[in-house]
């Protein structure tokens, strides 16, 4: 089975920085897809960002384009997010999820999904 462990979360100001982790282990860690999304208050969990474990090929939702970065270390069995230029409303609970599916961007095809890690944007 399995496992993925987010951290890095934490409370910045308005156009700071964090970094998030999302470290697997267990079972047969193999995944097409490795994504982020998040749960912001009073919406459903989002689509933010996902990188092919193998080719390396990114994708980003628009609200993000520019500011976030996605990047994995295989050898580690770690994907990372770095976040800049963060506004009030990037505030959440990230999740990471390991995907064996074709659809970046759809939570359903995601198999596995870490505890989450919050992120807080203070203006």
């Amino acid at each position: 089975q399995v496992q993925l462990v987010e951290s890095g979360g934490g409370l910045v100001q308005a156009g700071g920085s964090l970094r998030l982790s999302c470290v697997a282990s267990g079972g047969t860690f193999s995944p097409y897809i490795m994504g982020w999304f998040r749960l912001a208050p009073g919406k459903d969990r989002e689509f933010v960002a996902a990188i092919m474990w193998s080719g390396g090929n990114t994708y980003y939702e628009d609200f993000v384009t520019g500011r976030f970065t996605i990047s994995r270390d295989i050898a580690k069995n770690t994907v990372y997010l770095q976040m800049n230029s963060l506004k009030p409303e990037d505030t959440g609970i990230y999740y990471c999820g390991s995907n064996s599916g074709d659809y970046y961007w759809a939570r359903y095809e995601y198999d596995y999904w870490g505890q989450g890690t919050q992120v807080t944007v203070s203006s």
